[in-house]
């Protein structure tokens, strides 16, 4: 195991903001993991790749970064195959590896930042696809017990950007993999209308997987800005879900709302179409600003610290509820306090 005291975390997190732990802990296999201690959630914090978490203070306990690597086929038919995947694995490498070794499930999650141990926790999803659709079960070590979990998809407690991990037990768990299955048999989704458009502009007419896979990383690549170039976590806040009844009082004063139909007495709307009616893209709190590119994401422009960052969130959220009666909520774990 390797360890570090007072380490900056300023490499460790996309949105390049400066902050420090008491100790860094980098776990790289199950012997590392067996010497995890007991973790504080008020003070401790498990880091993957740092692409869904905004520090606007220091950790001043222990930060374990998760680094256990590997893909491995356990069983596999004609129809499907039963993966596993270690938690410290790029998620976007994991997508390409399945398009590349002919399975399909992931494609529409293509070039989502951050590592596959994150997955489960925020049950990650893109162009009509989440993550809970392939997941068979998370194995992680109960920080709390002592010992190791294994969850199934049931077990996970999963809903939209949610799961046990993030809300019934943040920090209990350190998730070490995640086994889910993949098809032989593919079948296109193609839910969102800007997927098709893209698929039809590349002269796609009976997509594969490797023709969903281009187009997904073509649209993120023209609609978000690169976290390498401008520090962001992508999407900052959720796309709220309403039940049918609040959905149509909204709708009968803002006609042009973007919705799209989740269940029976449920409909997701468009965050980023909210916060464009309110004419905040573009807009800057020092070095913090609403992405020019899509209105969704907060962007770091080079200098802006933590606090810059949850301040312009915090002006975005109170501009979306003046106008529309709905409080947006981040997906990021905003870790940390606000220096006075």
């Amino acid at each position: 195991m390797k360890v570090r005291e007072r380490p900056s975390l300023a490499g460790l997190n996309t949105f390049g903001v400066t902050a420090r732990a008491g100790l860094l802990l980098e776990i790289e296999n199950e012997e590392d993991v067996l010497q995890i201690p007991r973790l504080d959630p008020s003070r401790d914090l498990v880091l993957g790749g740092g692409s869904n978490v905004l520090f606007v203070g220091d950790v001043p306990g222990t930060v374990l970064l998760n680094r256990i690597g590997g893909i491995s086929i356990l069983e596999e038919n004609a129809e499907q195959a039963l993966v596993e995947v270690g938690a410290g694995e790029s998620w976007h490498g994991l997508v390409s590896w399945s398009v590349g070794a002919g399975l399909s499930g992931l494609e529409n999650l293509a070039l989502i930042p951050g590592l596959t141990g994150a997955a489960p926790i925020q049950n990650i999803g893109a162009y009509g696809v989440e993550l809970s659709s392939v997941l068979d079960s998370v194995t992680a070590w109960d920080t709390q017990r002592a010992n190791w979990s294994v969850l199934n998809g049931a077990q996970c407690g999963f809903s939209y950007r949610d799961s046990v991990f993030k809300s019934a037990h943040p920090g209990r768990y350190f998730i070490t993999s995640i086994c889910i299955r993949l098809s032989k048999q593919f079948i296109p989704r193609l839910q969102y209308a800007g997927l098709v458009e893209s698929l039809h502009q590349a002269g796609v007419s009976q997509p594969g997987p490797r023709d969903v896979y281009d187009a997904v990383v073509a649209l993120r690549r023209r609609k978000l800005p690169d976290p390498a170039v401008q520090g962001n976590a992508g999407s900052f806040f959720k796309n709220p879900v309403l039940s049918r009844q609040q959905f149509e009082t909204l709708l009968s004063r803002f006609p042009a709302l973007p919705s799209w139909i989740l269940a029976e007495d449920s409909v997701k709307i468009s965050a980023a179409w909210m916060i464009e009616q309110c004419k905040l893209k573009g807009h800057r709190i020092n070095g913090a600003e609403v992405s020019t590119l899509h209105a969704l994401v907060l962007v770091n422009r080079g200098q802006a610290r933590g606090a810059d960052v949850w301040k312009l969130a915090q002006h975005v959220q109170n501009a979306v509820h003046d106008r529309f009666g709905i409080t947006l909520e981040p997906k990021p774990l905003i870790y940390g306090q606000a220096p006075n």
